[in-house]
């Protein structure tokens, strides 16, 4: 089931990209990233809500807060950013670069998870290093 799950989110991110071209001509950049994430937040909290987790909320750490306050925090920077580098590059070029992301993600996994990186693991980040450079160039 995550493999399905994993192969929609690319799907939607993929038409994600092709949407936020065609929607931020002529509107800046940081507006944009904030109409987009207001319907985030109504159709998160819509799930939430829908499924009856509402009550959850008082169970979450402190720990919890801070991590998932500071995800959000890397979220909307990582919006911004991919908002107004969709608005000034290609969005052929600027996706690539940004599911280098990838490589920074396992990288971070093993530095700050301590998450074991296998040979065959190495191989893939290698690839897509190589393959994020080749298409951008």
């Amino acid at each position: 089931m995550w493999f399905f799950l994993a192969l929609l989110s690319s799907v939607f991110a993929a038409a994600t990209s092709i949407l936020a071209k065609a929607g931020i001509a002529n509107v800046n950049s940081n507006l944009a990233t904030a109409i987009r994430t207001v319907v985030v937040v109504i159709m998160a909290w819509g799930m939430v809500f829908i499924t009856g987790t509402q009550s959850g909320i008082s169970e979450i750490s402190k720990k919890s807060w801070i991590f998932l306050i500071l995800s959000g925090l890397a979220t909307g920077a990582s919006w911004l950013c991919y908002y107004k580098a969709l608005q000034m590059g290609e969005v052929s070029k600027v996706v690539p670069v940004d599911k280098f992301s990838i490589v920074i993600t396992i990288i971070f996994a093993a530095v700050f998870l301590h998450e074991q990186i296998n040979f065959k693991s190495f191989i893939g980040v290698l690839f897509i290093t190589v393959g994020t450079f080749f298409m951008i160039l």
